[in-house]
């Protein structure tokens, strides 16, 4: 699972980390393998900036499932500092820390600035920074100047994160496993993934491609309920369309309805890899999804505005993927 750590409204940031702790704990008790946090500034509805240090608060929290980034924007940060913050966390959690990495800002042009101060980023420093975050994490070489302490030697899983060809390309040519960021920008993941397959080389930390695809997900006990639950992320996804980002609202009957052709048009396109409805309509779409891409994993983004209710979502899910 991925989570945004949405803040709704009529709540607050404390709710909203709150309830990310609590559906971690409820996705651990599901069997899920993995639950992400993703970084992103700026944003009135969204609170996991911090992402390290929510990944550290998520882990402590829960027993045994895998927590991770996804992802760190790599560009807004030191590599020696990021495997310094999941080096620490991959002593504090032995085995359970995920480094997923991408190259977007995570933010607006303006944050972005803030962020990184006076530096003006090209091509070639993503693949040179991620070069030197793989040696930051794995052993010491002799006369190394700088070593991640912590850090060194934890060789904390690193996967590339990206919804566009250049990652695919990248972490096919460093054998690292790949995640498509199909939860909302789906366009090009077919092309995406094929690409990785085929360039793919073999490293010492991965024999063969593996896969995980970003999939929009609201499960309820009909489509009609969930279609009405989903209308909450509908509006989210207007509000960025429009450039108008707010707190995570309540769900509005009939939404859709009141759109212009060309907004749910809009709307659609962004979640065209979403699965949404009851648990028929659930166990169909992933299947599908599955089908079409042979992806190794499902990252699902499942915001509901009643917490308990995606709490319920998840259940619904786990209990398809198990039909």
């Amino acid at each position: 699972m991925l989570d945004l750590v949405a803040v709704r409204e009529k709540m607050t940031v404390a709710d909203a980390l709150a309830i990310s702790l609590k559906t971690a704990q409820h996705a651990e008790t599901l069997a899920f393998k993995r639950y992400w946090l993703a970084e992103h500034h700026n944003m009135p509805g969204i609170a996991s900036s911090a992402t390290a240090v929510l990944v550290g608060y998520i882990a402590g929290g829960t027993q045994r499932i895998r927590v991770g980034s996804g992802g760190i924007m790599l560009p807004n940060h030191a590599p020696l500092v990021v495997a310094e913050a999941f080096g620490t966390l991959a002593e504090l959690y032995p085995n359970r820390i995920d480094l997923g990495l991408g190259r977007a800002p995570g933010t607006d042009q303006i944050t972005m600035r803030a962020l990184r101060r006076d530096r003006v980023e090209t091509e070639a420093d993503f693949p040179r920074d991620v070069a030197d975050l793989q040696q930051l994490l794995a052993a010491p070489r002799a006369g190394q100047a700088v070593v991640a302490m912590p850090g060194a030697g934890t060789n904390v899983p690193i996967w590339l994160l990206g919804s566009s060809l250049f990652s695919a390309r990248l972490a096919a040519e460093r054998g690292l496993p790949y995640a498509f960021a199909s939860h909302f920008a789906p366009r090009l993941l077919h092309q995406a993934i094929t690409l990785y397959r085929s360039l793919f080389r073999p490293s010492g930390s991965l024999s063969q491609p593996y896969v995980m695809i970003g999939v929009p997900l609201i499960a309820a006990p009909t489509d009609g309920e969930a279609e009405f639950l989903a209308s909450s992320t509908y509006q989210r996804v207007l509000g960025i369309l429009r450039g108008d980002r707010r707190r995570f609202p309540q769900p509005v009957e009939g939404f859709m309805e009141h759109l212009s052709q060309e907004e749910r048009a809009a709307i659609g396109d962004f979640l065209a890899a979403g699965v949404i409805g009851g648990p028929d309509t659930i166990h169909r779409g992933l299947t599908e999804l599955l089908r079409t891409t042979a992806a190794d994993e499902l990252m699902l983004v499942c915001d509901i505005y009643d917490p308990a209710l995606r709490l319920r979502s998840l259940d619904i899910v786990a209990e398809a993927c198990a039909a």
